[in-house]
């Protein structure tokens, strides 16, 4: 992969936790945060590729990326992998909250359960590992949140009602937790991404038809990858956005 040129110096030696960072997206903002100096460490509840990933990056970084396994549905133990990972980073400034599950269901067979898991992946744990990591980051005096949301509640897409719920709430609690944690100097803020070509996107969902749709509907005439999330990520973690918080990025190559 490669990574923007841009060096954020503020991120060298910082302690980082990324949600989901064992592949995909999650995988590429490791890899980001890794190769700008900082102190890594990620919560995935696959083992494999995330083992694979910490083998990888240590054998370039200066601070080889910490991996804690942890489902985060599980309120109790995704609070426990926050404190553990704090504990081995020594200090922890920024989180991104960036685990989601995008799976795909008609609205005729969207059971309780199944609400109700969606909403725990992909809303639930965000604030419950916010809540874990805040007494962290006062005591680095202050720091970073970014939470993905997504471009999907604004497109009025109709095959994950449960997922665009939750996408959309993540933008309310980003906004509260914004408001609440400002005076600690903690900034929150959110990312939208559009269609981003993972490979799990392409073993899944993603068609030619579908991709073809829209890149018709971009203004860049080009598909996205994980890739192109870090610099933005970068950034809103880093003192370049040092005024910037309760706001949402929409990276998206234009499709709104």
């Amino acid at each position: 992969m490669t990574y923007p040129s841009v060096s954020h110096a503020d991120l060298n030696g910082r302690g980082v936790l990324i949600t989901g960072g064992g592949s995909g997206i999650g995988a590429a903002l490791v890899e980001g945060f890794v190769k700008q100096g900082a102190r890594v460490a990620f919560i995935d509840i696959a083992e494999k590729p995330s083992l694979a990933l910490v083998e990888q990056l240590a054998q370039d970084a200066a601070h080889a990326p910490v991996f804690v396994k942890a489902d985060l549905s599980n309120v109790d133990e995704a609070q426990a992998a926050v404190r553990k990972a704090a504990e081995q980073l020594g200090s922890l400034s920024v989180l991104v909250n960036n685990a989601g599950w995008d799976d795909r269901h008609e609205m005729e067979d969207i059971t309780e359960d199944y609400w109700d898991r969606t909403q725990a992946i992909n809303l639930k744990q965000m604030f419950f590992v916010s809540q874990a990591a805040v007494p962290f980051i006062r005591q680095a005096g202050g720091g970073a949140i970014v939470n993905f949301s997504s471009i999907s509640y604004l497109l009025n897409m109709g095959e994950y009602p449960s997922y665009t719920t939750a996408k959309a709430g993540i933008i309310g609690l980003t906004k509260g937790l914004a408001g609440k944690l400002g005076p600690d100097g903690i900034r929150v803020n959110a990312i939208l991404p559009g269609m981003i070509v993972t490979e799990r996107q392409k073993r899944l969902w993603l068609t030619d038809d579908g991709m073809a749709a829209m890149l018709a509907r971009q203004c860049l005439k080009r598909t996205l990858d994980a890739e192109d999330l870090v610099g933005p990520s970068l950034f809103l973690a880093s003192n370049a956005s040092a005024a910037m918080t309760a706001q949402a990025l929409i990276i998206d190559g234009g499709a709104l």
